[in-house]
């Protein structure tokens, strides 16, 4: 689907939550996170997803076969791994993995506007969007230069947002990843995506490689009911 600029949202929500112009990093060196991450050969047969516990295991739901899980380095880091886990019949296999940037300040489990940190939680994932042409998206896509990162923004982060998968935290399910609707109000933050990386931490998303997005939007399923599992290891284990 395709949705004109001025049907599709506004700006607004985007700089309180993926970046502004005091908080972009200086310089316009992109990420060298385009490489998939070295980890040991894919795994296969999983009886659960691996380093979640119970607590968050539990949460997410029986009809999902799509997991895209956040793996951040610390509670105070900016680093993470992220790893798309699929499920067939009662077993998970990992199907990829990647470098990738979460919020600055790390993580919080009572996520609020501008803390900087990215949301403790399994959240679903229903729609998604960018500047650029759908590039085969199983997602409802919406191609949109209202999406666009501010060009007062450093460098780095003009291209963050050229493809987003909107997290399902404070918005509403079925409109485009910019809506700026917030059900539980302005102070629960919003627009929390996962997006282009700029090789460093974000206000409160997730960025992964150019070639991660693209992996995504051609994956992910609605079929499927892919969720995002995300937070600190000390949190996702808990």
């Amino acid at each position: 689907m395709v949705v004109s600029a001025a049907a599709c949202g506004v700006l607004l929500t985007m700089l309180t939550s993926c970046g502004d112009g005091q908080d972009a990093e200086k310089g316009d060196a992109r990420s060298a996170g385009g490489e998939q991450s070295k980890d040991k050969p894919r795994t296969v047969d999983l009886k659960r997803i691996p380093d979640v516990g119970d607590r968050m295991q539990s949460q997410i739901p029986d009809n999902s076969r799509q997991v895209v899980t956040v793996y951040g380095a610390g509670k105070n880091s900016a680093d993470s791994t992220v790893v798309l886990y699929t499920r067939t019949g009662s077993t998970w296999d990992k199907a990829a993995g990647w470098k990738a940037h979460n919020g600055k300040k790390g993580w919080a489990a009572d996520h609020h506007e501008d803390d900087k940190r990215s949301p403790v939680g399994v959240f679903t994932l229903t729609d998604a969007g960018g500047v650029l042409p759908d590039p085969g998206a199983r997602l409802p896509y919406t191609e949109s230069a209202s999406i666009q990162a501010p060009r007062y923004w450093a460098k780095s982060h003009w291209h963050d947002f050229d493809y987003v998968i909107a997290i399902d935290y404070n918005r509403v399910k079925g409109t485009a990843p910019n809506d700026p609707t917030r059900p539980e109000g302005q102070s629960k933050g919003g627009s929390i995506w996962l997006h282009m990386d700029h090789g460093s931490g974000t206000s409160a998303c997730v960025s992964l490689p150019k070639a991660a997005m693209e992996k995504l939007l051609r994956t992910l399923d609605p079929k499927q009911h892919p969720v995002v599992v995300m937070g600190d290891r000390a949190s996702l284990q808990a």
